[in-house]
């Protein structure tokens, strides 16, 4: 729910400050950088909205609380979704949801549908998803219980994709688990939000003070929005700024299926479409066609349940999983092994920006691929970290203040010269290092390599 993304005049006036607190450059590193592609009239986007939604008798626009109410009366189930109005993501499958005449509109008719387009007063205990999503759904039951979670990346990453065959899966199992509750409660325990240390976003000190309970409807309504990746953002820097480690979930939320080697199908609410030789679902017995019924004891109805069963997986140890194969159930032990999680590719992730400034300066980079590494002389076993791209402004501008340049290769850093991603070498200094400290890194440039030090942020 990015509602728009501030103008980076105010992020270059505050640049010649020489070191200003670490939320506030966060923040507007983010807005500089212009992280999500938006509409070019986001006030008119959003205000048409509204326009649109609200005259809709189908939808409860921006109320969350009172679809809770409609839910409890009706016995319906609850649909929220929660969306990005300005944000080119997700575009089409938004509107494919909100059209009448859609495949899904006559699923849509069993919920109480409620429509979010910003943040600020959602109650973290409740809301729980994957942050990074321009469009994303929860599903409940009139009392709290969360029935399951829909939020795509094909459809993040390909603005016009419109499909709906996965949404509508997700729906009809939502409404299948409608039916059994309260039966079926224990099988949901798994599903519902983790403690949080704060009630709402405007808790926490990254957004603490900045932001109205509500959109200011009256004045500039896209400066008054929360955004949905803010709330991620705003977690990790409170224990960034407390010199704190920053949790390895919030490091890499809501790994996709293929971080254990598995593909779903995208069409699909869980059915296995590929299993990666030699991975973690290939030794625990996964097969392609596998109907996945339960993942740690959840019966998922999207792939996004799964990441989220593996967003609350243990850092290490196994997780239980059930799946149909040939009319037969099958169970199925995964064992995680140490620094699984490290795997999830979080690259594409709005809230990767941030923590490229924490702890790597501002360098966007790129594990090279063997056959590269074979033309530059590099092993396939050492560390190959091309800098693709760097920032240049304010903290973002750190590791191009220190030296570093775009086509540098990182073959050593901290004394780390094994093979890792650019996920992973954010997460190891996230995790080794606090604000203010430095490391020694070396790059390969042309035929030369050069010693250069990395600040912590």
């Amino acid at each position: 729910m990015r509602m728009g993304i501030a103008a980076s005049s105010a992020f270059h006036q505050r640049a010649a400050v020489k070191r200003f607190p670490l939320l506030l450059t966060i923040a507007l590193s983010l807005a500089a950088r212009g992280v999500a592609e938006t509409v070019k009239d986001r006030e008119g986007a959003v205000r048409k909205d509204r326009a649109a939604v609200e005259n809709d008798a189908r939808w409860i626009y921006n109320d969350w609380q009172r679809g809770f109410a409609e839910a409890k009366r009706t016995g319906k189930p609850l649909l929220i979704v929660l969306r990005c109005v300005p944000c080119v993501a997700c575009m089409r499958i938004d509107a494919q949801v909100l059209l009448q005449e859609s495949d899904v509109a006559p699923l849509l008719e069993q919920f109480v549908c409620v429509r979010l387009i910003n943040a600020n007063a959602l109650d973290l205990s409740l809301f729980q998803f994957d942050y990074d999503l321009s469009f994303s759904t929860l599903f409940f039951n009139g009392d709290g219980t969360v029935y399951g979670r829909y939020g795509s990346w094909i459809h993040q990453k390909n603005p016009q994709e419109e499909a709906t065959a996965s949404y509508r899966r997700a729906l009809e199992a939502a409404l299948a688990i409608h039916r059994e509750y309260p039966a079926n409660r224990a099988a949901l325990a798994g599903k519902q939000g983790g403690p949080v240390p704060f009630k709402t976003p405007l808790e926490i000190p990254m957004l603490a003070g900045k932001y109205p309970s509500s959109l200011d409807w009256e004045g500039k309504v896209v400066q008054s929005c929360v955004h949905c990746h803010q709330i991620g953002d705003a977690f990790r820097a409170s224990y960034r700024d407390q010199h704190q480690p920053i949790p390895p979930e919030l490091i890499f939320p809501m790994p996709a299926p293929e971080t254990i080697g598995l593909t779903l199908m995208p069409d699909q609410a869980a059915r296995v479409e590929a299993v990666a030789a030699d991975s973690i679902a290939a030794r625990a017995g996964f097969l392609p066609g596998d109907e996945i019924a339960s993942f740690a004891g959840q019966p998922p109805i999207s792939i996004a349940d799964i990441s989220w069963a593996l967003h609350r997986a243990p850092g290490s140890g196994s997780l239980e999983a059930v799946v149909t194969r040939e009319g037969v159930k099958k169970p199925l032990v995964l064992t995680l092994p140490a620094g699984w999680r490290e795997k999830a590719d979080i690259s594409r992730r709005v809230g990767t920006w941030p923590m490229r400034a924490m702890a790597a300066g501002g360098l966007v980079l790129e594990d090279l691929a063997n056959d590269e590494r074979g033309r530059r002389g590099l092993d396939a076993a050492q560390m190959a970290l091309f800098v693709k791209g760097l920032g240049q402004y304010g903290l973002h501008a750190a590791a191009k203040n220190a030296g570093f340049q775009k086509e540098d290769v990182i073959v050593e850093i901290d004394g780390r010269t094994t093979r890792m991603t650019e996920g992973e070498l954010i997460g190891y200094l996230l995790a080794k290092h606090s604000p203010g400290e430095r490391v020694t890194a070396a790059v390969q440039r042309g035929t030369q390599r050069i010693e250069l030090t990395l600040p912590m942020q």
